[in-house]
């Protein structure tokens, strides 16, 4: 039961972070004037390419940061300022224009390039995703615990492919300002999951201060 319950918070922290609400109008700006098919077909590489990047992140994320000699507990601190960031950013309801530059906005004509650039990375998959996972695998340990992070990420990454799958419905829906009630709400739960990170890596390099 405790291990269900971890992994349903590791869901909602990274379902909280990739935002694919959030990013439902981006995605519909960019795809404005295409087919059915072809929106369909960059849902589904959106969606695999998501899943790709966060599964890669979790078990090779370790060895990244033993390549350039980053301790997890620096780490730990370091994705947490990145993750808090992004919290207020979209607690203040910015979280859509901070994450996509205008270059990046109307780069590329082609529609592959365009969902894995810039909608898959770094809208969806991006710096906060991925710090978030490698530092929840490395506390997981293990090869099956690293396993057993791929079902919550499999699971964000259907939640990408069903809500951009219904993002003109869902865009009409909630309109402008629903989605930027639910971009905060993600926001705050995301603020809280950043102090958790941060306290814990704090703990580990000063392991005196909490005394």
């Amino acid at each position: 039961m405790d291990e269900w319950s971890h992994l349903f918070k590791v869901g909602i922290a990274l379902f909280a972070i990739v935002n694919p609400i959030g990013t439902v109008p981006i995605f519909v700006t960019a795809t404005e004037g295409w087919s059915a098919i072809d929106r369909a077909r960059t849902v589904r590489i959106i969606a695999l390419t998501v899943f790709t990047v966060l599964t890669v992140a979790i078990f090779v994320g370790d060895r990244i940061l033993e390549f350039f000699g980053i301790s997890i507990p620096s780490f730990q601190v370091g994705g947490g300022i990145l993750l808090l960031l992004m919290a207020i950013s979209m607690m203040h309801g910015k979280a859509l224009s901070d994450r996509q530059t205008v270059e990046e906005a109307q780069a590329s004509i082609d529609r592959e390039a365009v969902a894995i650039v810039p909608l898959s990375i770094p809208l969806l998959a991006g710096p906060g995703a991925i710090s978030s996972i490698i530092i929840t695998a490395e506390q997981s340990g293990g090869f099956w615990g690293h396993l057993a992070l791929a079902l919550p990420v499999l699971v964000v990454a259907a939640s990408v492919w069903a809500i951009l799958g219904l993002s003109m419905a869902i865009a009409n829906r909630l309109g402008a300002v629903g989605i930027i009630i639910v971009t905060r709400l993600m926001g705050l739960i995301l603020a809280a999951m950043a102090i958790e990170f941060m306290t814990q890596g704090l703990g580990s390099l000063f392991p005196g201060w909490r005394t």
